[in-house]
Order: C-alpha cells, then structure tokens, then sequence
C-alpha cells in the first residue's frame, strides 16, 4: 500500500518574526517624539510668564502649544496601548504602510486631547476674567479645581476608564472590527477619548499650577505614566487625589499652592492674614 503521508508534500510552520526589534524601534520612536515636544514646551515657557487666563494667546495658537505639551506628557504612558496596534496591524501591512497607519492612531489620539484643549481654553479664559475682575477670587478658583480634580480620582468614571487604559487588549480586540475607512485614526481617538476620562482632573490642575509650570507638567507627566503602566497605580491615583482634596482646603489661605494665578495683588495678601 501506498504511504500517502510520505508522498504529501510537507510545508515548514511558519516561523513568527520576533517583536523585540519592532518594539525597541517602536519605543526609541515614542520616547523621540515625546522628547522633542519637551523641548519645544520647555523652549517657549521661557518665554511666556505664568499668569492667569490664556497667557494672551489666540485660540489656534493656544490648541497648537496644548497638543505639543500633550505629546510630551501622554506619549510615553499611551506607547504599550500604541505599539500593541502595531504589532496587530503588522500581520497586514509592512514598511510605508505600517508607520501611516501608526501615524494615524496617534494623530487620532491627539485630537481627542485636541477637543479637550478646547475646552481647557474655555476654562482658562474664564479664570482669567474672575482674576481680573475680582484678584480674591483666584483663591476659590483654585479651592474649587483642586476639589474637582480631587473628587475626579475618586469617581467611577476615572475608575472605568483607567481599567480601560491598564488592560486595553480588549478593547484592541473590538477595534478589529471597526470599519476599515480611517481605521487606525479613529481607534487612536477612541483610545484617546478614554484618556481623557481618566486624565481630565490632572490636566484641570494647570489651572491653579499654571499652564507653562514645567515642573507641574512633568510631575503630572509622571503621574499618568505611572497609573497606567505601574502595579499599585490605582492606589496612586486616590493617594494624588487625596493631595488635591488637601489642597482644596489650604487654596483659601495660602499661596504657594496656586503659582498659576496672579496672587500679587496686595488685597489678596489681606486674604491670607495680611501677609
């Protein structure tokens, strides 16, 4: 009898290519580009004074400096939920391909904190017509944000969405099954908008601690990097909210809590016990 298991032609198994040069590529790119924009946010805060409201900008010229200090704070913290999309992406596509479709996730990820900026614009040119108006009243702007934000890291919403952001895979999953027209930049804004949910409360803070405030910035940077990627970052986030709620109620009275907001003025020193 005939052995039709011998004479069957036998294929190798395919042999999948490692990721680590993949994701060592996709890392070093992440780390450049957040790099960069710390550069340029570092560079123009030299030149702009902390103050209140908008610090004079225009609204297009305010959401162009908003997205490059998001892309210096956020990058680094959304690089796993990034990269995993490459690798999923790079079954189907190689080369040119594959940095566009990349490209896209993060632009549309950046447009979802684009939206947020501006509301953020909003918010800031608010605060700076109450300061104007009424200097005292920067104290309790600043009681009331650090209260916000405080509540925010305890609410449900930053829990749903930071579960989101700490295990996105199945979100990923479901992504699979977007419609293939702007595919990738719609995922990024999907992604992005659940960011927002879990992050909104840290960026509100720039209102008390100042917009350009890089020490801010890169506290608040860390902060993010470190709920979403550490073990015991749920902890963090009620720990840091637990610090606003502190804050929230020395905002009355003292002023070294909000370097953002023009505390100069003599009467609001009376505020404070007539420092």
């Amino acid at each position: 009898m005939r052995d039709v298991r011998a004479s069957a032609p036998v294929s190798a198994p395919p042999v999948a290519r490692p990721p680590g040069r993949e994701l060592a590529v996709g890392w070093a790119l992440m780390v450049l580009i957040a790099a960069l924009a710390w550069v340029l946010t570092v560079a123009q805060s030299r030149d702009m004074a902390m103050e209140p409201g908008t610090m004079g900008l225009a609204l297009p010229l305010f959401l162009v400096l908003w997205v490059v200090m998001m892309a210096a704070m956020m990058l680094p913290s959304v690089a796993p939920v990034a990269l995993t999309w490459v690798r999923a992406i790079g079954r189907t596509t190689s080369g040119t391909a594959r940095a566009l479709r990349t490209g896209a996730f993060v632009g549309g990820y950046l447009l979802a904190w684009t939206a947020f900026g501006l509301l953020a614009y909003g918010l800031l040119a608010a605060a700076g017509d109450l300061v104007d108006a009424d200097p005292g009243a920067a104290r309790w702007i600043g009681a009331g944000v650090y209260l916000l934000a405080g509540a925010q890291q305890f609410g449900p919403l930053k829990t749903v969405c930071l579960r989101h952001c700490r295990s996105p895979l199945a979100q990923l999953a479901r992504y699979a099954r977007f419609h293939p027209w702007a595919k990738d930049l719609r995922v990024g804004a999907h992604h992005g908008l659940y960011c927002v949910g879990c992050c909104w409360g840290l960026m509100l803070v720039l209102v008390p601690l100042g917009v350009m405030n890089i020490a801010a910035m890169a506290g608040l940077a860390a902060v993010i990097f470190l709920e979403k990627l550490w073990r015991g970052g749920p902890w963090l986030s009620r720990a840091v909210g637990a610090l606003f709620l502190v804050l929230a109620v020395l905002a009355p009275f003292q002023d070294w809590p909000l370097p953002g907001l023009d505390m100069g003025d003599p009467s609001m020193g009376d505020m404070a016990g007539g420092r």
